[in-house]
């Protein structure tokens, strides 16, 4: 059984986030899900900053009350995904962007790690008394699409995304019962602390 840390971002993991980012430049891979680290680079406590306004934040304009985590292996202590989950939706995310943005590591791909995350997040959205939440990705992200419907995700349709001119999917996941399916499938494979 693996073991796995999901925590807030602290100072502790400055120097491995940056790596992290680094590793999406080195491997030219589209930086998406990372709560805007790539941002900050030479600024990670400006990051940290952000973030805890983020969490803090009571009100709903262009921005939202969110909550970022880091998803670390405990055997090597390496900074594996970050995951963003808003707790509200303005009239944007509604559209595009949803409850929850996510990213692995390119190194680390397809070893469930990005399934095992988001039900990490799922989780915490229970914890919170969400009921139901909106993931988005790019059509032409396969691993994304099957990430979220390996939990649960209900395609509701496809639209253009008037940023970039992509077709968007929009998924629809009830959290109680993604979490409950997610029981059985994970707590025995991963161990997990909060």
């Amino acid at each position: 059984m693996e073991d796995f840390v999901f925590i807030r971002p602290t100072k502790e993991y400055e120097q491995q986030a940056y790596e992290y980012i680094q590793e999406f430049y080195d491997y030219n891979s589209p930086i998406n899900g990372v709560s805007g680290l790539h941002r900050y680079i030479g600024n990670y406590d400006g990051w940290l900053k952000k973030l805890e306004e983020d969490r803090i934040r009571t009100t709903v304009d262009e921005k939202v009350p969110a909550e970022t985590f880091f998803l670390v292996r405990k055997s090597d202590n390496k900074l594996l995904g970050i995951i963003k989950i808003r707790l509200i939706l303005n009239d944007s995310l509604l559209e595009c962007g949803g409850n929850i943005g996510y990213g692995i590591r390119p190194t680390e791909r397809r070893k469930g790690y990005s399934s095992y995350q988001l039900y990490c997040a799922l989780k915490f959205c229970k914890e919170k008394g969400l009921e139901k939440v909106l993931l988005t990705c790019d059509k032409d992200n396969i691993g994304s699409a099957k990430t979220i419907q390996n939990n649960c995700g209900v395609l509701e349709n496809e639209i253009i995304n008037s940023t970039d001119g992509k077709v968007m999917q929009r998924y629809w996941i009830n959290v109680e019962e993604a979490f409950e399916k997610g029981k059985e499938k994970y707590e025995n494979k991963y161990s997990r602390t909060i």
